[in-house]
């Protein structure tokens, strides 16, 4: 089926989702400076990146990030410009951390404790070091690429094309009855009791709104209406774009959870949802809510705690 978009009252996120949080100001035009950012660099600031994602992040501090001329005079191989603020400039670069030490958090574990400016730093540098990890050779003639204006794009040595940061946009829809009812799912593969809402990549030549109809119906095999946009939350996962969405369905239609992809659905009422959002953990009567990082939670308690 093919869903309108509904655009009226209902609920909305609760908060902000905290990967969507930032303050560095990108500053676009400084990608290109013509010292190759060696003004910038020297009262610069550096945020180090492991390659498992995991930055260090200090409890009661925040982020922790080091002066960049640590690393050198000029903008150090592989470093990204991460954004300016004030008189500071941002900049993020991959560590050969080992991963033994204290301290060194990923974004589902670390992102929920750090500030605006922290959060944004963070999940920029994740998705960004992931692509250049992933755009070492061109797509078009298999030549190697270089980077080039500041980490923000890479050029080919074999047809000079140039390509910029992937980003991969994924809806994620809560479902609900119109009254006091949440279609919540689990995947094989995660925690015991741990449910959330339904999600899915969006596909070549689809609206954001057909592919909602979409996943749902393949994950859950129910149709729904009234879809309607809330908000997003970059997700870098490693590059996705989560872009959440409401929508209504009946909640007598029987549920076909998809072979391989979806262990169990099942209609929740709010009341039990409020409970494990009061809970220690966030779980309660075998369900366990997704981390409060996620765009999903947001989602989830803004649903659960909307007054109509």
């Amino acid at each position: 089926m093919t869903s309108n978009v509904f655009v009226g009252t209902g609920f909305q996120l609760d908060s902000a989702p905290l990967l969507s949080r930032s303050t560095v100001d990108r500053r676009e035009q400084l990608r290109d400076a013509p010292d190759g950012g060696a003004e910038l660099w020297a009262t610069g600031k550096v945020v180090l990146v492991d390659a498992k994602g995991r930055t260090r992040i200090q409890e009661g501090a925040g982020l922790v990030t080091h002066p960049a001329g640590d690393f050198g005079e000029r903008p150090a191989p592989g470093a990204v410009l991460l954004g300016i603020e004030g008189e500071v400039s941002y900049w993020a670069l991959r560590s050969d951390h080992d991963g033994d030490q204290d301290g060194w958090l990923d974004l589902r574990r670390g992102g929920g404790l750090l500030d605006d400016t922290g959060a944004g730093l963070f999940t920029t540098a994740v998705g960004l070091l992931g692509w250049h990890d992933s755009a070492r050779y061109c797509a078009v003639c298999g030549a190697a690429t270089t980077r080039v204006r500041a980490g923000w794009a890479r050029r080919c040595t074999g047809c000079d094309r140039e390509e910029y940061p992937r980003t991969d946009p994924a809806v994620i829809c809560l479902v609900h009855d119109g009254a006091d009812r949440v279609l919540l799912a689990r995947q094989p593969g995660w925690p015991p009791e741990r449910y959330s809402v339904l999600a899915g990549f969006v596909e070549v030549g689809e609206s954001l709104e057909a592919c909602v109809a979409r996943e749902v119906a393949e994950e859950v095999g129910v149709a729904v209406a009234d879809v309607r946009y809330l908000g997003s939350q970059p997700w870098p996962f490693p590059r996705s774009l989560m872009l959440g969405f409401a929508a209504v369905a009946d909640p007598e239609s029987p549920l076909v959870p998809a072979d391989g992809e979806i262990e169990e659905a099942r209609w929740v009422h709010r009341d039990t949802v409020l409970a494990a959002l009061e809970s220690e953990g966030g779980a309660v009567d075998g369900l366990r809510l997704p981390p409060g990082v996620s765009i999903a939670y947001r989602m989830i308690r803004g649903w659960a705690t909307w007054q109509s």
